[in-house]
């Protein structure tokens, strides 16, 4: 049977995907959520004419000399009167340019005597920001979909919002199967690992906008695992290890007894070949991920990160990008191979890609290293050291 290249295997599992129902949060809450509806200016930013130093708000027809003061203008307190011909109005960085004022000459190039300021000729620039030279009323600051983050909740906080509509979390259940795993802080038998693809798992969906929880792993048992899922709730399934043909590979048999529709079977993709991923009968999807580490962090974020950015109403498709690669790389075969690597750049702006040298499927300290994969695509052929590669960069924490 002919597998399925990655992107006809995302396409199968977005298909039908829909928004989740949108809810209105604070800003303070909506820090990494994603925008269900555009963020549209209410008024101008700023409002008024802001002067951009402090000094003297003045009238630049009037020239050289003295200048009566007659008042001030600072921030959130604003000068009431006009300017006139002959006067000058002592003014804040922030504040309102009075009426009448077209230059603010800063404190530095005036000498004040009393109650007179000696302007000098007034030039360019004249230190005023035009009201509006942010934003206007009406703009789109922020498009539908979105992600929210501390820059753009500042804009969102800039246009009067306190709040902002944004589709609800997707609740994900990570479910762990296999006798060989146990978990971190337990004790080990002679034969078994600690599980460490659900505590990656967990921590990714939560970066991508979920509401993730582990569930206890069931070990190699069918009914034990129809279980754990029928009483996961949720929007999302996603198990660990049992995906592939071994006697131990119970997780789809197991789904079976829960109505389960296989959507994708396998994958033509290396490493994770034996992800699948299906519909049950109450409509709840499973994506079921391979229990090596790198196999399962790879086809997260190929498969994982679309579906629950599909979920939040955001743009589904990985963003590629392109490197130069450090390393001689072979021709590949049947499979896409995304290979973990190191980014770096050169002092001329260069982004260099170096695959690490060891991509065995089960090693946790080289995806640890990693901040990018390198995509090779099926039958792609031989690359030199200095070729153009496509890669997906991580969203490490620095």
């Amino acid at each position: 049977m002919k597998l399925p290249a990655v992107e006809d295997a995302r396409a199968r599992m977005l298909a039908g995907v829909e928004p989740l129902p949108t809810e209105d949060v604070p800003l303070a809450l909506a820090n990494g959520r994603f925008l269900a509806g555009a963020v549209v200016a209410s008024r101008n930013q700023p409002p008024f004419a802001a002067s951009a130093m402090d000094g003297w708000a003045v009238r630049s027809e009037d020239g050289v000399g003295p200048r009566r003061i007659t008042g001030e203008s600072a921030a959130g307190r604003g000068y009431a009167g006009s300017v006139g011909a002959g006067e000058a109005v002592r003014i804040f960085t922030g504040a309102a340019v009075p009426e009448g004022a077209d230059a603010v000459v800063i404190q530095e190039d005036a000498r004040r005597e009393g109650d007179l300021v000696h302007i000098p000729e007034v030039t360019d620039p004249r230190h005023i920001r035009a009201a509006g030279l942010d934003f206007h009323l009406g703009a789109i600051l922020l498009e539908r979909g979105a992600r929210l983050d501390p820059w753009r909740l500042s804009l969102a906080a800039a246009a009067g919002l306190a709040s902002v509509p944004v589709h609800r979390r997707p609740r994900v259940a990570i479910l762990s199967t296999g006798e060989e795993v146990v978990e971190p802080g337990g004790a080990p038998g002679p034969f078994q690992i600690f599980n460490s693809g659900s505590t990656a798992l967990t921590a990714l969906a939560e970066t991508w906008g979920a509401d993730a929880t582990a569930l206890p792993s069931v070990g190699d048992d069918e009914a034990a695992t129809a279980d754990a899922v029928a009483d996961a709730g949720g929007d999302l399934i996603v198990t660990l290890g049992g995906a592939s043909v071994g006697d131990h590979d119970l997780v789809k048999p197991a789904l079976k007894r829960l109505g389960l529709e296989l959507i994708v079977e396998s994958v033509a993709v290396r490493p994770g070949k034996p992800t699948w991923f299906g519909v049950l009968a109450d409509g709840r999807r499973v994506l079921g991920l391979p229990g090596n580490p790198a196999s399962a962090l790879v086809c997260a974020e190929l498969f994982l990160q679309p579906l629950l950015r599909a979920m939040q109403g955001a743009e589904s498709e990985p963003r590629m990008a392109t490197a130069r690669t450090r390393a001689a790389l072979g021709a590949n075969g049947d499979r896409e191979h995304w290979m973990r690597a190191r980014l770096a750049y050169e002092p001329d702006g260069g982004l260099w890609a170096s695959p690490l040298k060891d991509q065995d499927s089960s090693l946790v300290t080289i995806f640890a290293q990693a901040d990018a994969l390198v995509r090779r695509a099926r039958q792609a052929p031989a690359s030199q050291v200095g070729d153009v590669v496509e890669i997906l960069i991580l969203d490490r924490l620095w």
